[in-house]
C-alpha cells in the first residue's frame, strides 16, 4: 500500500486510532456532538471519523436480493477499449435451481486464472460450491465440478513433469450459512 503523504498528522492520529481499536464497529459517534457529554466523555472523544457500521444486504423477505437477478456476473472486459467482450450470469443458489430459477447469479470473492490456451478457471460462488472452467474467449462453460466447500479463493495453476494442474482452496465462509473447512483440491488438465 503507497503512502499517503497528503494526510495531516491529526489524519494520521485518528486512522491510527481506528485501526488499532477492536472492534470499530460497537460505538457510534452521537449524532449530537452535546450528547457526549451524557457519557462523561468530553465531546469529540472517541469520535472516529473514520468508523464503519458493518456491511449490510438490501435483501427481499426470502433473503435473495431485492433486486433484479443476475446477482452475480462474471465478466471479460477488452483492456484496450473499456468495452465489453462478454458477460454472464455467475454462480446461483441451489435451491432456486431446483426450482428450475438457473442463471439467478449469486455473490462471488475471487478471482480467475486463466492458462496459455485461455482455459478461464475460477471458484468464487459463495452458495453453489462449484469450481468452473470457461473458454476466456466466449465464456462458454466448458466444464464444471462440485468442490467440499466454497472456493473463494484465486485457484493457481501449476506443472510438474510437463504436467499442469489447477489448485483451488476450498473454505466456505462468507455469508452461505453453510459450514466452513479448509482444503485445497487440484486437478490434472488433460
Amino acid at each position: 500500500m503507497p503512502a499517503f503523504t497528503n494526510l495531516s498528522d491529526k489524519q494520521v492520529e485518528e486512522l491510527v486510532r481506528y485501526v488499532s481499536k477492536t472492534p470499530q464497529q460497537t460505538e457510534r459517534p452521537p449524532s449530537n456532538p452535546s450528547d457526549a457529554t451524557k457519557n462523561d466523555k468530553p465531546a469529540g472523544e472517541d469520535m472516529m471519523p473514520y468508523k464503519t457500521l458493518g456491511f449490510r444486504r438490501f435483501t427481499d423477505p426470502q433473503g435473495y436480493p431485492a433486486i433484479v437477478p443476475p446477482w452475480g456476473t462474471l465478466n471479460a472486459i477488452d483492456l484496450n477499449t473499456g468495452k465489453y467482450l462478454w458477460k454472464i450470469p455467475f454462480g446461483e443458489y441451489p435451491e432456486l435451481a431446483a426450482k428450475g430459477m438457473h442463471d439467478t447469479g449469486s455473490d462471488n470473492y475471487g478471482g480467475p486464472v486463466v492458462t496459455a490456451s485461455g482455459l478461464l478457471f475460477i471458484g468464487a460462488t459463495v452458495f453453489d460450491n462449484k469450481f468452473h472452467a470457461y473458454d476466456s474467449h466466449t465464456g462458454e462453460l466448458l466444464w464444471e465440478t462440485d468442490l467440499p466447500y466454497a472456493g473463494l479463493a484465486t485457484p493457481a495453476t501449476y506443472s510438474i513433469n510437463g504436467k499442469q494442474y489447477v489448485v483451488i482452496a476450498a473454505g466456505g465462509g462468507q455469508s452461505s450459512g453453510k459450514r466452513s473447512g479448509g482444503v485445497y483440491v487440484a486437478y490434472a488438465l488433460p
